[in-house]
């Protein structure tokens, strides 16, 4: 049999690989750039169905029934149809999504009939799966301002001129009590009561509604309503996925083959779920460079599994990669550097990715700010009396809180950069008492008061810089 595209795209990226060019600058990012997005765009619908299924299989953390089943489903030779819900609980649509998408992605490049669906109707009820307590509920104008640009948002992970973008208020919100209450009655009240987190936050006096109860019967419906084939979601999902099998099957349906991913952990490498509300995620609506950015300062240890779970490279390849990392072939950052430029690529296109790299580089290596393009900047003068912590978290809203500043202080992260105008620069380190100490008294102590027309001084912390004006 002759080579496909996705095949020839793995042994040009394995040569790329394999040549060790330096990826923090020139070209060679930009070849494998090049490479990704044509597996992106490679037709998966050649491939052998034990190939699709092993595609999808090595990103999922759980397939139900099984590998078998899927290998199956996959032969079947017709078009399946492929059920990926997001309830719109928050505005922004981040990272921790992107795994599923990429998988729905590769469904729709085998031939399939991909459905993002929007679950304004369950939003509502709040998904109860491994919470503690009860979600405060949304309400109908809450929802539509949340899912204003999720369209937007996901659209570099599908081609919606064949996905298909729906909200499942298009039949639940016709439904009637009795056709609702005719499904409840086929279905043992065991099914929800057996769930351990519920369980956990009844014994606990958390309270638990009855909304919350039948919110996975709720969800099931969308998956009767398109006679799904397969559905991919979380795997903190699992349990209401499976109820979406069992009611397809009172249905009278053949129940789903369910790919469950893992959850990706936050930025800050703390073992927590990228969360906005923990401030550790990668919004899809962020700008390019903050995107590469954030995913540049995360926390080393995620760098496998971020290459895994939200590149379209096979683990055979990033396997080389950490070993080339490991055995000094290739520098870790430069690695790091791939990941970044590989997601903000598929989100915003491999030229502002590789801008992006570029203006990286120029503020975070041994070159000048000054070279770096437009920073934030603080009035120094006018904000004398804040301290370098307030300028940071309350003036110029870069870093999240004080303490945090104070960390960074403590772990010498925190300077006062100063550039000349003839090219010479230095370094005043900055303690935890400078840290809220303030501005004036700060600079004043390093000689650097007042605004100086042969240089120019920036605050650093960790890889957030601010110019004081």
């Amino acid at each position: 049999m002759a080579a496909t595209a996705f095949d020839r795209s793995i042994a040009l990226m394995s040569e790329l690989i394999e040549k060790d060019d330096e990826l923090r600058e020139g070209p060679a990012l930009g070849r494998l750039l090049e490479v990704l997005a044509e597996r992106q765009r490679a037709d998966l619908s050649e491939l052998a169905p034990e190939r699709q299924a092993e595609l999808l299989g090595a990103r999922a953390a759980a397939v139900l029934p099984g590998d078998r089943q899927l290998a199956e489903l996959l032969g079947q030779g017709r078009a399946l149809t492929v059920k990926y819900g997001i309830d719109p609980t928050g505005a922004e649509v981040h990272l921790g999504h992107a795994v599923p998408m990429i998988l729905a992605s590769r469904l729709q490049r085998m031939g399939h009939r991909v459905v993002f669906l929007v679950g304004d109707v369950t939003a509502r009820i709040g998904d109860p799966s491994g919470r503690s307590a009860e979600r405060p509920p949304l309400t109908a104008e809450d929802v539509t301002r949340n899912v204003a640009t999720y369209r937007e948002q996901v659209g570099p992970f599908f081609d919606f001129e064949r996905a298909e973008f729906r909200f499942n208020s298009e039949w639940l919100g016709p439904l009637t009590l009795p056709d609702f209450l005719g499904v409840l009655s086929r279905l043992p009240a065991s099914a929800a009561l057996q769930r351990e987190d519920f369980r956990t936050r009844l014994a606990e006096g958390s309270g638990l509604t009855l909304a919350e109860l039948v919110y996975s019967v709720v969800m099931a419906l969308d998956s009767v309503e398109l006679v799904a084939d397969i559905e991919l979601g979380g795997l903190d999902q699992l349990l209401n996925l499976q109820m979406c099998r069992r009611v397809q099957t009172v249905h009278g349906q053949q129940p789903e083959v369910v790919l469950a991913t893992g959850l990706i952990e936050g930025t800050d490498g703390t073992g927590a779920k990228m969360s906005k509300s923990k401030n550790n995620y990668v919004g899809l609506s962020f700008p390019a460079e903050e995107m590469f950015g954030r995913l540049m300062a995360c926390a080393d240890r995620l760098l496998p599994d971020y290459l895994r779970l939200l590149t379209e490279l096979l683990d055979e390849e990033v396997e080389l990669l950490l070993a080339q990392a490991a055995d000094g072939r290739r520098h870790p950052m430069a690695v790091k550097t791939l990941l970044a430029a590989a997601v903000t690529a598929t989100v915003h296109g491999a030229p502002a990715a590789l801008a992006a790299r570029d203006a990286f580089r120029a503020r975070f290596s041994q070159r000048r700010f000054s070279d770096a393009g437009p920073l934030p900047a603080v009035d120094a003068a006018r904000h004398g009396a804040a301290t370098p912590a307030e300028l940071l978290v309350k003036v110029s809203g870069e870093l999240p809180s004080l303490n945090q500043v104070r960390r960074v202080a403590d772990a010498g992260g925190l300077k006062l950069v100063v550039e000349r105008l003839d090219g010479g620069q230095h370094t005043v380190p900055l303690s935890r008492a400078d840290a809220d100490e303030r501005l004036l008294v700060v600079l004043g102590a390093h000689e650097l008061a007042g605004a100086g027309a042969q240089r120019r001084v920036f605050l650093r912390c960790g890889r957030k810089v601010l110019e004081l004006t």
